[in-house]
């Protein structure tokens, strides 16, 4: 895997060099993780201002930060105590470039204790809602409050600074915080104690907006018309006039690469659809309209549904599901790849949180979350060389990429399919009864979800097959059917979430059209768990 890894880095550097993707990444912003769960969001929110950014870890080599050339740094926040022997450091080079830097939470105390300032632990830990008071007005937070000087932050932190480097002065506090904020104007260094790039920081947004437009004087070139002029280019000078295969799922970002694909080389382009008996009702027959009727692209379907379902006959832990489902994904792709002639390669629709999460950035030290199947895993022998045209956006970029190509708004902005699909929905064994019910049973989910106004209203919605029978009363009748479980969170970036308080007048509705359309179903149960402690999806 880590071998892929290393040659998708090394051919998304190869696409970074050309000349028109040079001026819309010229402005750039770097940022150092020190481990906090909020580091994408920061790269996120610099890229919403219109400024190109990457994140890599904090122990980066200074030949790279050179290489890359940015014209800020961001220092990340992080779970570390900077007064404990051996807590991470940011290289002492990013103090000498002579470019703007911001630290966030952690990357405030480690700035503050690296140019000679203190940090100690704090006798009161701060997490949470906070009301900041602006003391003196620089260039991060000059135009910001909530009410006569205030913002409404969040906080998350136990350690703070207690005494400021030379040439730094206060300028926002807390009652328990005494430097919520400071500044070296003059070196242009800058730190907050709070965290911008969460959205319950009222204006968080405007001052990361303020560092990189005002502070680094950062343009605003990143946007969704400047990346699909560069794209179509590259890919059209990589491909030249051979063939491409793509894995389309009907996702958001295979189905964006598509798009792309069709508009940078037309016909060469063959997409196969994998339809593995696991997807939504109707979803094969949705690919294949959208795809090669409205847009006329080339689409193979391969029917592997009792493939999958005899891969996974017996198996009931869901981490060896997900496993035998990705395997055998591969597999039927090969398969159907090796029947074309002609096709020189392979576009993934790998986005910039899978290559994260699978820790392959370079230099990169992050824990691996989960493995992807983009990420590697193909067999060799397929010999394709590989095209991902979105590897280094985030999944809002790529919906309003997909936005600007045409594709419809209940594609891109539909709520998360797991890759697994239904597999990892049904608990316990998988069978093809059971992934039947379901399907009906989330269709029906989503009809009321839809109608009544609130499948927008929330982050994620879906059904969850138990493998338990309860008894139901239907008539003069006993039926001793299936249980049904409904799932809805509201979330901003799924790392927090709570349970949607859908109105009981909808849950009852939705429940009774369940329990009467669909006869192997007697009972619906509502899940009110949110994440933390549950997760999201239940398996």
């Amino acid at each position: 895997m880590l071998e892929y890894a290393s040659y998708f880095y090394s051919f998304c550097l190869s696409l970074a060099m050309t000349t028109q993707h040079s001026q819309i990444t010229e402005d750039r912003i770097l940022i150092l993780d020190f481990g906090s769960q909020y580091s994408q969001l920061i790269a996120r929110r610099v890229r919403e201002a219109g400024v190109y950014s990457e994140m890599y870890a904090y122990d980066i080599s200074d030949a790279d930060i050179r290489a890359f050339n940015p014209k800020g740094i961001i220092l990340s926040g992080g779970p570390e105590s900077v007064h404990v022997e051996g807590s991470p450091r940011a290289p002492q080079l990013v103090f000498e470039l002579g470019v703007p830097v911001l630290g966030i939470c952690y990357g405030f105390q480690t700035m503050s204790e690296q140019l000679g300032g203190k940090v100690e632990a704090g006798t009161v830990h701060e997490f949470g809602y906070a009301e900041v008071d602006i003391q003196h007005r620089d260039g991060l937070i000059s135009d910001l409050q909530d009410r006569e000087n205030q913002l409404q932050v969040w906080m998350s932190h136990g350690d703070k600074v207690s005494r400021l480097p030379e040439g730094f002065r206060m300028t926002a506090s807390t009652a328990s915080c005494p430097f919520a904020a400071a500044a070296d104007e003059a070196r242009r260094f800058y730190g907050v104690q709070f965290h911008p790039e969460v959205t319950h920081t009222a204006k968080g947004a405007e001052l990361l907006a303020n560092f990189v437009h005002g502070i680094c004087g950062c343009g605003n070139l990143w946007n969704s018309e400047n990346i699909i002029d560069v794209r179509v280019e590259q890919l059209r000078q990589q491909i030249g006039d051979q063939k491409v295969l793509l894995g389309l799922s009907g996702g958001v970002d295979s189905s964006v690469v598509a798009a792309l694909l069709h508009r940078a080389i037309g016909d060469q382009l063959t997409c196969v659809f994998v339809d593995n008996g696991l997807l939504r009702l109707n979803e094969g027959e949705q690919v294949m309209d959208m795809f090669a009727k409205n847009m006329g692209i080339r689409v193979i379907r391969a029917d592997a549904e009792s493939r999958f379902l005899t891969a996974l006959a017996g198996e009931v832990d869901p981490e060896k599901k997900r496993k035998i489902i990705g395997r055998e994904f591969i597999e039927v792709f090969a398969e159907e790849a090796r029947k074309l002639d002609g096709v020189n390669f392979l576009a993934q629709g790998t986005i910039y949180p899978d290559v994260i999460e699978s820790a392959a950035t370079k230099n990169g030290k992050a824990h691996v979350i989960k493995s992807h199947h983009n990420v590697g895993g193909l067999p060799d022998d397929l010999a394709f060389e590989l095209v991902e045209p979105i590897r280094d956006l985030f999944k809002d970029e790529v919906r309003k990429l997909g936005t600007t190509l045409g594709l419809p708004h209940e594609m891109l902005y539909r709520h998360p399919f797991p890759g697994p699909g239904l597999g990892v929905r049904i608990l316990g064994e998988v069978k093809k009864e059971y992934a039947d019910i379901l399907r009906l049973a989330d269709d029906i989910f989503m009809q009321e979800l839809r109608s009544s106004g609130w499948y927008d209203k929330t982050a994620q919605a879906f059904a969850v097959f138990q493998p338990v029978k309860s008894v139901g009363v239907v008539g003069d009748g006993r039926r001793y059917a299936w249980v049904i479980a409904l799932r809805a969170v509201e979330t901003v970036d799924f790392m927090t979430a709570r349970f949607a308080h859908l109105p009981y007048e909808l849950v009852d509705k939705i429940s009774t059209r369940i329990m009467n359309e669909i006869k192997d179903v007697s009972r619906v149960v509502y899940d009110v768990s949110s994440k933390p402690p549950a997760t999201i999806e239940w398996e």
